[in-house]
């Protein structure tokens, strides 16, 4: 599928020396950069790599040696209020002289800051190509010409985190797997049922591995749904939803076994650290959002008449798209994914 990347390359001999990249979208979109941007750094380790995003979700960036400088805007998601105090960083961007500004945000205030600063070579992400977002990613950062960048999951920690001492403060015996557990979808009609969550976390200790504890990790705003879970599997699960930073979260996914989720933040998280990765899509746009890597899967309704109606009400009123996968079927995918990375 053919994508549109606006650019102009980088034709000096010589490296680039400062390169900003601008993302201020929600967390999941923020991470997806983050295994490309690590690349590019990977390729040029000399260069100086900045990111200017939103200041409510700077957390796992601000603690990754990836960048060397983090700037956050806030206003919410207000976009007046955005504007202008990004307008107010300009004198300090100036001030930067950056050779490449690599614009993987694509909106009204990301290309008036890069013309602001008329860097020598830019790019722009192509927002509508049904194509994933992970790979418009990388061809946005190709456009300009530097070494070819791939996908990258390893990232160095600025500061290390007690991921043991938080899980084992929360029931964790210290020796066995964890599997994340991720029933975070927007809307109904991205909601797998809790009752199917229930049984294949039963399925999972009969099956799999019988001494697995099932981890709740996210917002406070999960933590009925982890009650529930908590409720029918009892000390199996880990409730630590509202109990971490985005950063802890970030690295107590890196440690899971597997994680099993629904179109979310924390579903990029995963994906990008090489976490074997299993995604229950309803209305989502599985083209667009769904988890890239040999070590992830997605099963979506792409195979429907309704497909990516990223409606949030079903027009049938039973969620079909999702209710088809039985706890049965996507534990057999799931056992495929760890054969295969093991």
């Amino acid at each position: 599928m053919k994508t549109i990347v606006r650019s102009r390359p980088w034709l000096k001999e010589q490296v680039p020396k400062k390169i900003l990249a601008i993302r201020y979208q929600a967390m999941g979109d923020l991470v997806i950069t983050l295994p490309y941007l690590q690349s590019l750094k990977n390729a040029l380790p000399a260069v100086e790599l900045h990111l200017l995003t939103r200041r409510e979700v700077r957390d796992i960036p601000r603690n990754l040696l990836l960048f060397d400088k983090v700037m956050a805007i806030g206003g919410g998601r207000n976009a007046k209020v955005q504007f202008f105090l990004s307008l107010l960083y300009v004198p300090f961007l100036w001030l930067q002289h950056y050779d490449v500004v690599l614009d993987l945000q694509n909106h009204r205030i990301s290309r008036i800051l890069r013309w602001l600063l008329f860097p020598p070579s830019w790019s722009e992400f192509d927002r509508s190509s049904p194509v994933s977002a992970g790979e418009r990613t990388r061809l946005t950062i190709d456009a300009v010409r530097l070494p070819p960048v791939r996908l990258v999951t390893t990232f160095d920690d600025r500061k290390k985190t007690d991921i043991t001492g938080i899980m084992k403060r929360q029931g964790w015996n210290g020796e066995s797997n964890w599997v994340i557990l991720n029933p975070a979808g927007a809307f109904i009609t991205r909601n797998w049922p809790l009752e199917n969550y229930e049984r294949f976390a039963a399925l999972w200790l009969e099956n799999v591995d019988s001494a697995t504890f099932f981890v709740i990790v996210g917002l406070r705003a999960m933590s009925e749904k982890a009650s529930f879970l908590k409720k029918h599997l009892k000390e199996r699960v880990i409730d630590l939803s509202g109990k971490t930073t985005p950063y802890e979260a970030f690295r107590i996914i890196t440690r899971a076994k597997f994680v099993l989720t629904e179109d979310s933040g924390l579903m990029h998280m995963s994906w990008v650290q090489g976490v074997p990765t299993l995604a229950l899509f309803g209305s989502s746009r599985g083209d667009w959002s769904a988890p890239l890597g040999s070590w992830s899967r997605c099963l979506d309704s792409s195979d429907l008449s309704c497909r990516f109606c990223m409606k949030e009400i079903c027009q049938y009123g039973d969620v079909r798209c999702l209710i088809r996968y039985t706890p049965e079927v996507v534990l057999k995918a799931a056992q495929e994914l760890i054969f295969k990375h093991g």
